[in-house]
């Protein structure tokens, strides 16, 4: 007898796969836009050591509440919809049972069919049959607060080390060169690696964070060869 086993998708990484590429991303692109920055503005090795340090504290600190507020929200919003839809089916149980009926008939099921599906779904669970598809609502896509806080939060501090370790080895000689080439490349992983256990293309995914981080440091190694000083 063949043994089956369980299918493994994808949707159920997305809650912490976002919260962490995002969060890696970040890390790399801000901290070494920073670090470009201050260098093009003459800084010394101490004073950018100084800076990406605590770049790299304060912008985890901000992605661990910003993804911690959002999905905190998230989740309020979720909660509040499932407590409406439990009152609803203690009040109006045989409405609730019409309702989803008519959901599934819109999907494409015969009416009768539909009838006598819904009864089954709501005989098993009808709240969680009303969460899923009248709502929207499941486990696998629920929001994970503190979860994707921490995903996110370590995350960009291993993104942020990155480039911070490349100034306290470069040579000041060449370090903008150096700092802008190793984090292009460690943004090309990235965005390989996330493609791929996302499913998506590597090369485009690659691509993507690499355009965008060269746009951002360019950025700011501009403003800081413009207005900068020896700091």
């Amino acid at each position: 007898m063949p043994v089956h086993q369980k299918e493994q998708h994808r949707t159920e990484r997305l809650g912490w796969l976002r919260a962490a590429v995002l969060g890696a991303n970040d890390g790399i692109i801000s901290t070494a836009s920073l670090l470009v920055g201050i260098a093009a503005a003459h800084g010394t090795r101490d004073g950018i050591v100084l800076a990406g340090a605590a770049g790299l504290v304060a912008g985890a600190m901000s992605m661990a509440a910003g993804e911690y507020v959002s999905l905190r929200s998230q989740a309020d919003t979720e909660e509040a919809a499932l407590e409406l839809e439990r009152k609803e089916l203690q009040d109006d149980e045989v409405g609730e049972h019409k309702e989803l009926t008519g959901i599934y008939v819109r999907r494409g099921l015969d009416p009768s069919l539909a009838k006598q599906v819904a009864r089954q779904l709501m005989a098993h669970d009808a709240l969680g049959a009303h969460a899923r598809d009248e709502l929207g609502i499941s486990d696998t896509l629920s929001a994970r607060p503190v979860q994707a806080a921490l995903a996110s939060a370590s995350a960009f501090a291993v993104g942020a080390a990155m480039p911070l370790l490349t100034v306290v080895w470069a040579p000041m000689t060449t370090l903008i060169p150096l700092l802008s080439g190793l984090s292009l490349v460690f943004l090309a992983l990235l965005g390989g690696v996330a493609a791929y256990v996302g499913g998506a293309n590597m090369l485009w995914g690659a691509l993507r964070v690499t355009f965008w981080g060269a746009l951002a440091m360019a950025a700011t190694a501009g403003v800081g060869a413009l207005f900068g000083t020896t700091v």
